[in-house]
Formats: structure tokens, C-alpha cells, sequence
């Protein structure tokens, strides 16, 4: 009986880090961004945010396409 809840124990850790892995891969974006204005208001540099991107930066590149 002991060998089997050591068992589940390790299952149960197994899936409690597994869980914790695929969130923190789901939120990576909204993680860095938060990072990055942590980081830039400890610095003082709120106006200058080099590290954080526009939200539509990826997308600078179609902003001449006018149908």
C-alpha cells in the first residue's frame, strides 16, 4: 500500500509540473511583457521601452498594402 501512494505522489508531481510548463508556455508573451515594464520602471525608463515591442510591430510590414 505504501509503494502505490509513493506512487500517486510522484504521478500527482509529475502532473503538477507538467501543468505548471504548459502555462508558462501558454502566458510566455503576456510573462515578458510584464518582465520588460518591471524591469524598464526599475530602470526609470518608462518613455523607452527598447525591449518591449508595439503590439503591432510584426505587422509594420503591410502597413503600405491599401486594397
Amino acid at each position: 500500500m505504501k509503494t502505490a501512494r509513493f506512487v500517486l505522489k510522484l504521478v500527482a508531481l509529475g502532473l503538477t509540473v507538467a501543468s505548471a510548463v504548459c502555462l508558462v508556455i501558454a502566458y510566455w508573451d503576456k510573462i515578458a511583457s510584464a518582465v520588460c515594464a518591471l524591469s524598464a520602471k526599475l530602470e526609470g525608463k518608462m518613455e523607452d521601452r527598447k525591449c518591449c515591442p508595439a503590439p503591432s510591430a510584426e505587422f509594420e510590414d503591410y502597413a503600405d498594402c491599401e486594397l
